[in-house]
């Protein structure tokens, strides 16, 4: 019954470390480091065998940077973390003393590896996604199956947790897509855009209804044990179809969708006080808005915004091209 979600970046339950404590409160992520997959599909040329031999490497780099980051956090003694230690957050900290190493505290921490773009990856590999064929789901699923065997391994052999995250990415979507056209050009359904897919979503520039992609990425989750969310885009009022927003809830909870949302439209006239859906004009006053601009609420990554001034021009890019999800099957 304990709810062990911080969003889609941290998903803390299992204990490798300690066994007997599978709790969520008194620990957290200590880091996590996120793969390109595109990268290496571009890489791989079609060449699945090369693909996994060249993840296989990157994925066994990227737990060793992590622990090395881990040594360094390991290595400090409570003082350095007045709040966390020192105010006894974390879970054994209250037997330390000011000058003691937080080493053993901090296992009770996740060190995640992360990935982003599995979408443009399958492209890549075999010029579909998989949200369009099923050859490319079921790769897709191999693909991160194989990457959360890896983190399992590690976790086994080290006794550390050692997890699998469904990166948000905030800012590698235009990063390292950015990099990776100036390296190898425009390829069409990879590069071609101003940012790669998180994680293993769909595409949101595809035509799907919301019970496909719900179906389609459903399975992902129980492989991301470090955290994951899948959304659906809504168009309208959901306050006006009650019936259809819960009939999307339960299909998220049977298919084991872990972390769900379902994104529409929440506006507000500053002036008037209207909530709901504002289109060119207000439905109560029915003025525009030159003078005062409306507010208008949307979801990017896991913030709720009412701008994206804020926001780089990846996310700026995602959320422009975003379409909606109708209900049927």
């Amino acid at each position: 019954t304990e709810i062990a979600y911080m969003g889609c970046r941290t998903r803390v339950m299992a204990n490798v470390h300690d066994p007997e404590r599978e709790i969520s409160n008194g620990r957290g992520n200590l880091s996590f480091t996120s793969i390109n997959l595109p990268r290496l599909a571009i890489k791989a040329n079609h060449n699945i065998d090369l693909f996994y031999e060249m993840l296989d490497k990157m994925v066994a780099l990227t737990i060793d940077q992590l622990f090395d980051r881990f040594e360094i956090q390991a290595r400090k003694c409570v003082r350095n973390y007045p709040f966390l230690m020192g105010q006894h957050v974390w879970i054994d900290s209250e037997n330390l003393g000011w000058d003691d190493e937080v080493r053993e505290v901090l296992k009770h921490g996740t060190l995640s590896v992360g990935f982003i773009g599995l979408a443009e990856t399958l492209v890549a590999l075999i010029g579909a996604h998989h949200g369009e064929s099923e050859r490319a789901q079921n790769l897709g699923l191999e693909i991160i199956g194989h990457m959360r065997d890896l983190c399992d391994a590690a976790s086994k052999r080290t006794q550390m947790n050692v997890t699998l995250l469904a990166t948000p990415a905030e800012g590698l979507s235009g990063r390292f897509v950015k990099i990776d056209r100036e390296k190898y050009g425009v390829i069409p359904g990879v590069t071609d855009r101003e940012y790669y897919t998180n994680s293993f979503h769909v595409p949101v520039y595809f035509p799907i209804s919301a019970a496909k992609k719900i179906r389609t990425e459903a399975p992902y989750h129980a492989l991301t044990n470090a955290g994951h969310i899948s959304y659906v885009e809504l168009d309208g009022d959901t306050t006006q179809n009650l019936e259809a927003f819960e009939k999307i809830v339960r299909l998220m909870k049977e298919t084991g969708v872990g972390y769900g949302s379902i994104n529409h439209p929440v506006d507000r006239d500053p002036v008037c006080g209207y909530n709901g859906v504002i289109g060119d004009t207000c439905p109560n006053c029915g003025r525009h808005e030159e003078d005062v601009r409306f507010e208008r609420i949307r979801r990017i990554t896991g913030y709720l915004v009412g701008t994206l001034d804020r926001f780089n021009n990846a996310k700026r890019a995602e959320e422009s091209q975003r379409v909606k999800h109708g209900i049927s099957k």
